[in-house]
């Protein structure tokens, strides 16, 4: 029941798809309002039960991250949190980064760290060289590491 091109009605997809990306050229551009509005619109156009789909993770994850980069971190967090119930988010080194981040901005450190270990885990320290070296520090005080 997974959103594969030959699964989900390829129609809705395609608007999904398309409305994620006007969602991706607003975030690129730090215009975070409307970046989640488009994000908000594709969101709506997911069948329920809307974990049953790979779009959800995606949509998801674009909407925790627009979250996270306009400073709101609880948003960040109950996004990815459900995230975590959609096909192929647990594992994911991103998704597991901006969990972790979000948590450590919470002061939920025993938490931040479990999630920041998972993305290490899945990409290494790669993960973490577009962000505030805070969190990669965070993990080393926590865990032996590479950086």
């Amino acid at each position: 029941m997974f959103d594969q091109p030959d699964e989900m009605d390829p129609a809705t997809h395609a608007r999904i798809t398309a409305v994620c990306g006007d969602g991706d050229e607003f975030a690129a551009a730090g215009r975070y309002e409307e970046a989640l509005g488009e994000y908000a619109d594709a969101w709506a156009l997911i069948p329920d039960p809307k974990e049953n789909w790979n779009a959800s993770t995606w949509v998801l994850a674009a909407i925790a991250d627009a979250c996270f980069l306009r400073g709101d971190f609880d948003e960040t967090r109950k996004a990815l949190e459900f995230a975590m119930h959609c096909p192929e988010a647990l594992g994911n080194p991103f998704l597991h980064l901006r969990l972790g981040q979000a948590l450590f901005e919470q002061g939920q450190l025993d938490r931040a760290a479990d999630e920041l270990m998972r993305a290490y885990m899945g990409a290494g320290a790669d993960v973490f060289a577009n962000d505030d070296p805070k969190y990669l520090a965070f993990l080393s005080s926590r865990a032996v590491i590479e950086p």
